[in-house]
């Protein structure tokens, strides 16, 4: 008895060159909270609702998935300025308690409301310029990046 697999065609990315898009530019535009493509158009509608496509070169943003990855960068960012100055007071100066929480407290809070769009920003500027999700306008609608050949198995 014979069996022998022949794999179906499967798309990827690596299957159609595509011009490579410079990364710290795409982010520092995302961090002005312009469009990663044009520089021009606005990233959001909302503080943190991504616009559907840009007002300027109608790059189309709907395909973002920043999910959860700003808030973390934006905890790490300000974890790491407010932490050491906090330790050096209360080390230096020993403030009572209530006086501590009335100044870190508010801080924390005002850092990261002001970080957190234009961390976003970038993060949406990151994943176009790896065509990440669906900023790759190579890809057919239909198909996923890193779907595994399906083998069909004849005897």
């Amino acid at each position: 008895m014979e069996s022998r697999t022949m794999p179906t065609e499967t798309w990827t990315s690596a299957s159609q060159p595509l011009p490579k898009r410079d990364v710290w530019q795409a982010m520092a535009r995302g961090l002005r909270c312009r469009c990663p493509n044009c520089g021009e158009g606005k990233v959001f509608r909302a503080f943190l609702k991504v616009a559907d496509n840009c007002s300027v070169c109608g790059q189309d943003f709907s395909g973002h998935r920043a999910d959860d990855l700003p808030a973390y960068l934006v905890i790490v960012i300000v974890g790491h300025i407010i932490v050491p100055i906090a330790l050096w007071i209360e080390t230096d100066y020993a403030p009572s308690i209530a006086l501590q929480l009335s100044v870190y407290l508010p801080v924390t809070l005002i850092m990261s409301l002001v970080l957190l769009q234009p961390v976003k920003g970038a993060v949406v500027g990151l994943q176009w310029a790896f065509r990440m999700h669906g900023f790759d306008e190579s890809r057919p609608a239909d198909v996923e990046e890193g779907t595994i050949a399906k083998l069909t198995v004849v005897k």
